[in-house]
């Protein structure tokens, strides 16, 4: 599992005897109630511990309980796209999982509004030419609305092919998404449209991102071919 101390994937070994808190907790008791505590094999101090509860037959054993609380991993490109956001991204993913639909669909939707005016900003840069001025004339009026499906109609028609694979348009579909009623839906509805945001997002930033480290890396090769024939 991940150790935070550590910052990677390390193995845990258990470094308690089971039998210690089941005997200090269950005295008299038929229920098994047991903790296990696990330590990070590397750093030796990160810790951790599960709860655990085995039934009096043997025949069924589930966890009730786990500190740190359990958590769901992120792709890292968008994590550090996200930043400070990433914690309510992990949040949406972790009801999502859950199946928690309404509560899913309420973080990415807080995320898509917070991080909205960075993403149109960042799809500047790979605007075809001849819609660069309608672009950006567009881009200022987004600055006139805090409404997020309001900012993305003003410019989703204008979204540059390389971010739309087989032509379909992510933002158009974005706008609808947002568009629906967050509270006259039902769970699963919600659980079916956090999931289409949330793909949708993950799709546009690691493009966007992509998009931009390719042409850096075209911009320096071309400039390193044409220095060397200018020195010949």
């Amino acid at each position: 599992m991940e150790c935070r101390n550590c910052g990677s994937t390390q193995t845990f070994n258990m470094i308690n005897e089971y039998y210690d808190f089941h005997q200090y907790l269950n005295a008299g008791s038929a229920d098994e109630k047991v903790r296990l505590v696990y330590q990070c094999q590397s750093c030796r101090s990160f810790t951790r511990q599960f709860q655990v509860y085995i039934s009096p037959d043997l025949d069924f054993v589930y966890k009730f309980g786990q500190y740190p609380e359990w958590e769901i991993k992120m792709d890292k490109n968008l994590e550090k796209t996200l930043g400070k956001h990433a914690k309510t991204f992990r949040k949406g993913l972790v009801c999502e999982s859950q199946g928690y639909g309404i509560g899913a669909f309420a973080y990415y939707r807080r995320i898509t509004e917070e991080i909205i005016d960075e993403l149109l900003n960042s799809i500047s840069d790979l605007i075809e030419t001849e819609h660069q001025a309608e672009y950006k004339a567009a881009l200022e009026e987004t600055k006139k609305t805090r409404v997020a499906q309001e900012k993305i109609d003003l410019v989703k028609d204008l979204l540059p092919t390389i971010l739309r694979p087989s032509g379909m348009n992510p933002l158009g579909v974005l706008h609808s998404e947002l568009s629906e009623g967050l509270h006259a839906d039902s769970d699963e509805s919600c659980l079916e449209n956090a999931s289409h945001i949330k793909d949708i997002l993950t799709f546009l930033i690691n493009q966007i991102i992509q998009s931009k480290e390719a042409s850096k890396q075209f911009t320096t090769s071309m400039k390193s071919i044409l220095e060397k024939k200018s020195k010949k």
